[in-house]
């Protein structure tokens, strides 16, 4: 029996302000991530990458990215895509995103992990062996796993596509 396709999408925050006295996790996106949020919504909807799942950390930030970025999508079933706000994503610590990701229910063939750096591109690196990939705020990169999501160790993923707002975007596979 083979295990179907599964897409992993991580994306760091878009580009956030800096208002004095505001703590961090409440801190709201610049103009520039608005516009860049937006963006890349509209090339997921593009790309045909509609998540089920959509794991967010807790920051202002980080929701919305995410509901900048959904207002851009068109859902065949509103009911089939869920978001669940996870404190563990803003913590970003290595072991607690691969916890999310091995949490994902099998059903789900699109995760998309919308938290922090440094956490988003270690995730990426330790899953696909890419070191190089730079991780700037609108960064997206799509990983291939290749089983379950409760079986996804280190270098169990593969790179199928980078984006960045500035650097353009890569889709890797055929």
């Amino acid at each position: 029996m083979s295990t179907p396709a599964r897409t992993l999408l991580v994306l760091r925050h878009s580009k956030s302000a800096y208002p004095e006295g505001v703590a961090d996790i409440d801190r709201p996106l610049a103009p520039r991530g608005v516009r860049d949020a937006v963006t890349l919504g509209g090339w997921l909807l593009g790309q045909g990458l509609l998540p089920d799942l959509v794991v967010c950390s807790t920051a202002a930030r980080t929701r919305q990215t995410w509901d900048l970025i959904n207002d851009q999508l068109v859902w065949p079933d509103e009911d089939a895509m869920v978001v669940r706000y996870d404190p563990r994503v803003y913590d970003a610590a290595l072991d607690d995103l691969m916890d999310i990701v091995r949490e994902t229910p099998a059903d789900a063939a699109i995760l998309a992990l919308v938290g922090h750096n440094p956490g988003a591109a270690q995730l990426v690196r330790i899953l696909t062996g890419e070191s190089g990939l730079r991780f700037p705020t609108s960064a997206l990169a799509m990983i291939d796993i290749g089983q379950d999501w409760d079986r996804t160790v280190p270098g169990s993923g593969s790179l199928s596509g980078y984006r960045t707002p500035k650097g353009g975007s890569a889709i890797l596979r055929d």
